[in-house]
């Protein structure tokens, strides 16, 4: 995806990596009721995700069934490194301490940390 998705796109994106194929209607009422958008707001979201490549469009009738055109992990890909590059210069340690710092690493977190850098480092 070129252009970057904005959080609402995302939300949209999010739900038909969870599930496709869905129509307008289906992901209204998947997220649009939990945002208070209306059908229309939810198709103006297809549409910019449609024109910047991430989704797919396809007639059905008098309908779309909407899918998406990118993987979810390369998405996750570009969206991290955009992060990490525009806050912590391209460098991943500050970003790990920067969390420790602030206590947001659980005990869990860290130990997922470990596993891989022993697993990177194998």
């Amino acid at each position: 995806m070129a252009e970057r998705a904005s959080e609402s796109e995302m939300q949209v994106l999010n739900a038909l990596w969870d599930e496709a194929p869905q129509t307008a209607a289906e992901l209204t009422q998947r997220v649009g009721a939990a945002n208070g958008w209306t059908q229309a707001t939810v198709k103006t979201l297809l549409s910019r995700l449609v024109q910047k490549g991430a989704v797919t469009a396809e007639a059905d009738g008098r309908r779309y069934i909407y899918r998406p055109a990118i993987d979810r992990a390369a998405a996750m890909g570009e969206e991290s490194k955009r992060f990490v590059d525009r806050l912590f210069g391209g460098r991943v340690s500050p970003l790990i301490a920067h969390l420790a710092e602030r206590e947001a690493l659980s005990d869990a977190d860290i130990a997922e940390i470990e596993a891989l850098l022993r697993k990177l480092k194998a």
